[in-house]
């Protein structure tokens, strides 16, 4: 049975950056991924957006690390490199009845140390974006996007540089407790790892492998959201989001590096159900929806030029109506950390949450 310090299991960005983390602490790790690409799951379907930490309740997981995650990201393209922009978003109110919740999450995000936020008339709303239809607005000029695919390229290359190792078509099937370390059975062969401490980022599949390791774990909802590509040049420089909604934070405009507007995602719950059977299908009939919640926020939205993109799933550890849950990075069992429920801002967090993830998994030390 070969042997290694560390196994990261799942090389998304969280993974990823865990790996990438432990590498420059001097450590051995192994990086698994069941797919046979790095970043092909949550971290490839999602808005690519850089979050300020705004909708977060103060003192939570979500708030710290998007918070701190947002300045790690940033310095960390600058460093690199990576493609992004600063390009600032806008959450507008477009009934004078929404202004108070408007003035509640500028609160939130200043209580969250945010502290570039300023609410806008509806004037001065109309002077950064004409196009818009509106009675206010928030500013959060340290909102941003990212080049997601770059940033998890260049994070391998610093985990491996530090010597971690990547192992993809290599799925954990099962582990048990063994000595002071942990015994991981991988792909149908039987192949079997030791491990002294192991971290499970695996993402919608978190659930699945915290059971195949024997370890109690709240089980996770699954909500997809589809996105809708715009055919045309949208008349926006910033992002542009409405109110937050139940599950997600509403059909929201945003750019990709190159000018490209898309609109999304929704939230559609799914039923319980095996990860590695949901679908990423998006219905082109969704597309009315789609237009007629981007005309509250802009009314010239032309018929038809609404083309499906495609969709993504979030795993949740709240369900519909409920409040929304807080991550969870928690060391259930010796020689094992878990990250569970890491949705949006876990792209911003990546950084943050690896901190606290190796700083959790070697606590004893």
């Amino acid at each position: 049975m070969d042997q290694t310090d560390i196994a990261v299991i799942g090389a998304g960005v969280i993974g990823l950056a865990v790996a990438r983390e432990l590498a420059q602490r001097g450590r051995e790790v192994i990086l698994i991924e069941a797919a046979s690409a790095i970043g092909t799951g949550i971290s490839s379907r999602n808005s690519e957006v850089v979050h300020a930490g705004l909708y977060y309740p103060s003192g939570s997981l979500k708030a710290q690390l998007c918070v701190r995650g947002r300045a790690l990201l940033y310095r960390y393209c600058e460093a690199r490199g990576i493609a992004h922009r600063r390009c600032g978003k806008l959450v507008v109110a477009t009934r004078h009845e929404d202004l108070q919740r408007l003035e509640a999450l500028a609160a939130d995000g200043a209580a969250n140390g945010v502290d570039d936020l300023r609410l806008l008339d509806r004037a001065e709303a109309l002077a950064f974006e004409p196009a818009l239809h509106v009675q206010a607005a928030l500013l959060s000029p340290s909102s941003g996007i990212v080049d997601s695919h770059a940033l998890m390229t260049s994070l391998l290359a610093d985990a491996e540089a530090g010597g971690a190792t990547l192992a993809l078509a290599s799925p954990v099937t099962g582990g048990t407790r063994d000595g002071c370390g942990w015994r991981l059975r991988i792909g149908s062969e039987g192949f079997e790892l030791g491990a002294r401490y192991v971290v499970n980022a695996t993402g919608l599949f978190a659930g699945r492998v915290a059971q195949s390791l024997g370890v109690p774990t709240p089980a996770l909802r699954y909500a997809r959201g589809h996105y809708f590509s715009l055919a045309g040049r949208a008349p926006f420089s910033r992002l542009i989001y409405p109110l937050p909604v139940d599950g997600g934070l509403g059909v929201h405009l945003t750019l990709d590096l190159g000018g490209q507007a898309r609109f999304g995602p929704d939230v559609q719950w799914l039923p319980d159900a095996d990860p590695a059977a949901l679908q990423y299908t998006v219905n082109p009939a969704l597309g009315a929806a789609f237009e007629a919640e981007v005309r509250h926020y802009w009314p010239a939205l032309p018929p038809g030029v609404l083309q499906p993109a495609y969709s993504g799933i979030r795993p949740k550890l709240s369900g519909p109506g409920e409040p929304a849950a807080d991550f969870v990075i928690d060391a259930p069992a010796p020689g094992l950390v878990q990250l569970l429920g890491i949705e949006s801002p876990g792209l911003t967090a990546a950084l943050a949450i690896a901190e606290v993830a190796a700083a959790r998994l070697l606590l004893d030390e």
